[in-house]
């Protein structure tokens, strides 16, 4: 565990500088392997990580204790807000940090818990506390709502959020802290479980904050912090509503994500792309559980699935980047988000490509501790570009083969942290996105999740892991997969609009019952009621009760045209209770 006996012998002062210069010399000149190089990044990324969080941290001036700014950078682009998932994958990592040791940190963690109980209470534009607000993806630093137009809503944040507090209110009661873990951490946990229960079959938008649909990677956190939640809560003497029995079912439809070959990372959407996406495998090694078996349910690291997915997604970026040219399959190359992603042009990002070598680290730990690797005709493609001459079969500790497997797992996971050494600056900022040219940094400086990608890949490497998450017992899926319960609201849409012969009168939004904006999955509303003195157009629509969302009409006319109404979108909340209607009076603009 090399860092944190580094970690234990610095100053509590030299952690919380923020200090963008290694304490340990200039990183430049220590680069000579990847374990200097480790070391010295490992300081860089624990104090970059603080220096984005308020109450203390160097780059996050006036900003409330507890809060996690995702970067200090303000414009080109503007990431000082703070996101919950960024958040919660963040203090995942810290709180993973400080049960390996690292007692400094038990103060950030309390004013995280804190911080997030506050942020719950807050309305913003995906709504209520209680009717859908903890789907919120971001908020200001100064904990207001973000009310400008933004991918919304998220459904990822508040499962991350639970399974970060739920590994800390685990640990607190296994070390005389139970009275806080009911009274202070549980309660924010539930909310957080109780939207997960509700809203996990229902679409929101992906973790890169584009593609709205359903979320391989929002299901599985969802899955992961439902099984922990609903021990907790028995654990705690609380209920946990509805969580045994939705877990199950989450798991069955997150096996519909897989095509055979590969994670298809969105589906239920129409987006053009081939849906092999980092998402996975940040997926994977957020389920990963030191205790399960190669699961492929679970899509566990080890998992034949999840290593042919690793494969597949780390494949699609051979071509693509000119800093990956020559480099032969089995050989680590630099990773982004998805190949045809086009933010700032689509180059690889640290966190992504550190995910890569995370899976990788994380599986070899599972084939350590059960003794064997199983290679099978999903996984032998990854194997048979690692070592050659692989055949299926299973492999147990004590053989030759277990041993060339290892080795040459371990040397390609460790090329994944050479590509971060050759692109990371000599002062070990990392950036959000290295340029896929030349390897210069870009895109949002000292990205806080960068930094905290660092932290888990290298705790993998070192044998620090997570404790379990219950995976062994709760990783076969049922035979049928049932969805939520319904819960609908029938609304009834009204708008006067007039229209000459042929023109038409729809209803689009963010919900997928209106065609998530897609002018063509749009709502037809019937002229049968129009008059010449009241151009009423009206529709029957039944919505999630309970659930904010924006919306707006749109016009097609008989030549085929497709004209909106003007700005801004229109909002809406739809009435509470099952089977509740409500009507909505608009007046075309």
């Amino acid at each position: 565990m090399l860092f944190t006996s580094i970690l234990r012998a610095l100053p509590a002062a030299l952690l919380f500088s923020g200090a963008q210069s290694s304490p340990l010399g200039d990183l430049e000149s220590r680069q000579t392997t990847i374990d200097a190089f480790i070391q010295a990044q490992t300081t860089i990324s624990i104090n970059g990580v603080l220096a984005n969080i308020g109450g203390g941290g160097s780059k996050a001036p006036g900003v409330p204790a507890g809060i996690v700014v995702a970067s200090p950078s303000r414009s080109n682009p503007d990431y000082w807000y703070t996101w919950t998932r960024d958040a919660a994958l963040t203090y995942k990592a810290l709180v993973e940090r400080f049960i390996a040791g690292d007692t400094s940190l038990r103060e950030k963690i309390d004013d995280y818990v804190t911080a997030q109980a506050y942020l719950q209470g807050v309305s913003n534009p995906s709504g209520d506390p209680d009717s859908g607000g903890l789907g919120e993806p971001k908020f200001n630093v100064d904990r207001t709502a973000f009310t400008g137009a933004w991918g919304r809503p998220q459904r990822d944040g508040p499962p991350l959020r639970a399974t970060a507090l739920t590994i800390y209110a685990n640990w607190l009661i296994d070390n005389g802290g139970k009275t806080q873990a009911l009274n202070t951490v549980w309660p924010v946990i539930a909310k957080d479980l109780a939207y997960t229960v509700r809203y996990w079959n229902q679409t929101g938008f992906d973790l890169w904050e584009e593609v709205n649909g359903s979320s391989f990677f929002t299901l599985a956190a969802s899955h992961r912090a439902l099984v922990e939640g609903a021990a907790l809560a028995t654990k705690l003497n609380q209920t946990c509503s509805g969580c045994a029995a939705a877990a199950p079912q989450v798991l069955c439809f997150a096996q519909s994500f897989w095509t055979g070959s590969y994670i298809d990372s969105n589906i239920n959407v129409n987006d053009g792309r081939t849906g092999k996406d980092a998402n996975s495998l940040i997926s994977s090694i957020h389920t990963f559980d030191p205790n399960a078996k190669c699961t492929d349910a679970t899509f566990q690291p080890c998992s034949a699935r999840a290593l042919a997915n690793h494969k597949a997604v780390t494949d699609s970026f051979r071509s693509v980047y000119a800093i990956n040219t020559g480099i032969a399959q089995g050989k680590a190359v630099a990773v982004g988000r998805y190949s045809e992603d086009v933010y700032y042009n689509g180059n690889p990002w640290y966190l992504t490509t550190l995910a890569a070598a995370e899976q990788l680290y994380s599986a070899l730990y599972q084939w350590d501790k059960q003794a064997s690797i199983t290679v099978n005709s999903v996984s032998l493609a990854f194997f048979k570009d690692l070592v050659p001459s692989i055949v299926t079969g299973t492999y147990t500790k004590d053989s030759a083969t277990y041993t060339s497997i290892t080795s040459a797992v371990k040397t390609y996971a460790d090329g994944y942290i050479a590509v971060v050494q050759k692109y990371t600056p000599s002062n070990g900022g990392l950036a959000e996105q290295f340029d896929k040219n030349t390897g210069a940094a870009l895109s949002a400086v000292d990205l806080t999740w960068s930094y905290a990608a660092f932290l888990t890949a290298t705790e993998r490497r070192a044998g620090v892991v997570s404790p379990t998450w219950g995976e062994p017992s709760n990783n076969v899926p049922p035979t049928s997969c049932t969805g939520t319960p319904t819960c609908n609201a029938k609304i009834t849409f009204n708008v006067r609009a007039t229209t000459t012969f042929g023109d038409n009168i729809f209803v689009t939004g963010q919900l997928t019952q209106l065609g998530n904006w897609d002018p063509n999955s749009a709502k037809a509303l019937s002229a049968s009621k129009y008059t010449s003195s009241d151009p009423l157009w009206t529709a029957d629509i039944d919505l999630p009760a309970s659930t904010v969302f924006e919306y707006k009409y749109i016009r097609k006319t008989s030549a085929g045209a497709v004209v909106w109404e003007s700005d801004p979108n229109r909002r809406y909340t739809t009435s509470a209770g099952c089977d509740s209607s409500a009507t909505v009076n608009d007046t075309w603009r």
